[in-house]
């Protein structure tokens, strides 16, 4: 255990970002009445090379227009590897209000990428004396992102989310699929002629987890591709639930509702979490370090594991 205190991240809802094209502006109003924690402005894969310059006008708009409530309002720019992403950053910085609070620096490959486009951000933001700083979200979707996570979650005090996007992701290692997240029936144990079908984004949901909570940045998982599977969404947003992931994309609008069911701690979770810090005081006023609930052990790290479900909870709640 290190005598540093792991960083604690950003406080806000993330159950479900929820994505819609920039060039698509009649389903923007759509999205704000979503119950979606983040709005996602899609500026990059989503629209066409034709459509780029209308798309960052419509969204630049958006953000003066349009009342988006309490949710956090985040555009992903174009890669850096591309002419528009420059512009996105000037024109987002100078010309949008500022209920805009995030950008989404897509194709993350290592630190300095981030650093980029910090040190662009910041300049605008004296230049225009901005009361309000801008936050990131990265999404690692390279072979050299996820090389690189740790490093990347290091890049910049604005980080305050990143998420792994599957498809490019696949791509960039080679991966012998076309899905988008979920499990791959050629991904599979064989025991006595029964397949077990495991998963294959486990590992990278694991390292990113880890270099986020190491740094204090919110874990999202990206988006699954098969809108019309609501059990295959469900299970693996359990799955990232499970190992510590704090919300999932949604690309459909079905998929908001699925995403707040899962990343929305159970009233029984909550109760046994509220159970699990009363016996545990209890323990405490009789001097001992740890005690017996419903026929287990529970000692000081439970109260860690209960105290996260109980403040999620009353994040959501406020």
């Amino acid at each position: 255990m290190s005598f540093r205190t792991q960083p604690a991240p950003l406080a806000r809802p993330n159950r479900c970002q929820l994505f819609g094209p920039g060039s698509r502006v009649a389903l923007f109003e759509k999205m704000a009445a979503s119950m979606a924690d983040v709005i996602n402005l899609d500026l990059e894969d989503s629209v066409a090379p034709s459509d780029k310059d209308q798309a960052r006008a419509n969204v630049i708009a958006a953000t003066h227009d349009i009342e988006w409530g309490n949710k956090t309002l985040s555009v992903r720019i174009n890669g850096l590897d591309t002419p528009y992403w420059y512009r996105d950053v000037v024109d987002l910085l100078e010309q949008a209000s500022d209920r805009l609070d995030q950008i989404m620096i897509p194709k993350v490959g290592c630190a300095a990428d981030v650093y980029t486009v910090d040190a662009l951000v910041t300049a605008i933001e004296r230049a225009k004396v901005r009361t309000r700083p801008i936050t990131f979200e990265v999404i690692i979707e390279s072979a050299a992102g996820i090389a690189h996570v740790e490093e990347i979650a290091a890049s910049s005090p604005r980080l305050a989310a990143m998420s792994l996007g599957a498809a490019d992701f696949a791509a960039s290692m080679g991966m012998q699929t076309t899905g988008i997240g979920g499990t791959q029936e050629t991904y599979y144990m064989a025991h006595q002629g029964q397949k077990y079908w495991s998963d294959p984004w486990h590992w990278v949901q694991t390292a990113i987890v880890a270099a986020c909570r190491t740094h204090g940045v919110l874990p999202v998982d990206g988006p699954f591709g098969d809108f019309s599977d609501d059990e295959g969404f469900r299970a693996q947003a359990l799955r990232s639930a499970t190992l510590g992931m704090v919300g999932k994309w949604a690309i459909h609008p079905k998929q908001v509702a699925l995403a707040n069911e899962v990343f929305t701690p159970s009233e029984a979770a909550v109760t046994e979490a509220r159970e699990i810090l009363a016996a545990m005081q209890a323990a405490k006023e009789r001097g001992e370090g740890a005690t017996v609930y419903k026929g287990r052990l529970v000692d000081i790290a439970s109260i860690k594991q209960a105290e996260v479900i109980v403040r999620q909870s009353e994040m959501i709640a406020g």
